[in-house]
């Protein structure tokens, strides 16, 4: 059942991203105004270079209020480099697993490297509870 789905009809196409250039207080602004939990980071390509979560947010606030210098920084100093990510034809079900024993909310989904969307624990229950709906109406 849920093995035949495709990927990218559940997953969120344009997701929250910015520049490695970014400021922080950018990243800090798009995160409430889209209420999401962390921003994409890509190149001037689209090629996704890392993700900034509220968490790296937060120590790059902490960190500058310590350092009482009042930058805060760019996306790129606090970014997470080491990324799991998924391919936009990946198998749903095993996507859903590895995050789920990673303990992740979302994982970016790239096409060649580029990122195209993001799959999130919410589009991963749409699709089971699409399925459940579908199989209740079957029977």
């Amino acid at each position: 059942m849920l093995r035949s789905v495709d990927l990218s009809d559940y997953m969120l196409h344009d997701p929250v991203k910015i520049s490695p250039e970014d400021e922080v207080f950018t990243a800090i602004s798009l995160i409430q105004d889209n209420k999401v939990s962390g921003v994409c980071v890509v190149d001037g390509e689209g090629m996704l270079v890392g993700v900034l979560s509220e968490l790296d947010c937060l120590r790059a606030i902490l960190g500058a209020t310590y350092n009482e210098n009042g930058y805060v920084g760019k996306a790129s100093e606090y970014m997470s480099r080491d990324v799991d990510f998924c391919d936009i034809h990946a198998d749903l079900v095993d996507v859903a697993t590895d995050m789920l024993a990673k303990g992740h909310r979302r994982r970016p989904v790239l096409d060649h490297g580029k990122l195209v969307g993001q799959i999130t624990c919410r589009q991963l229950l749409s699709v089971v509870s699409h399925f459940n709906e579908t199989a209740a109406k079957a029977t």
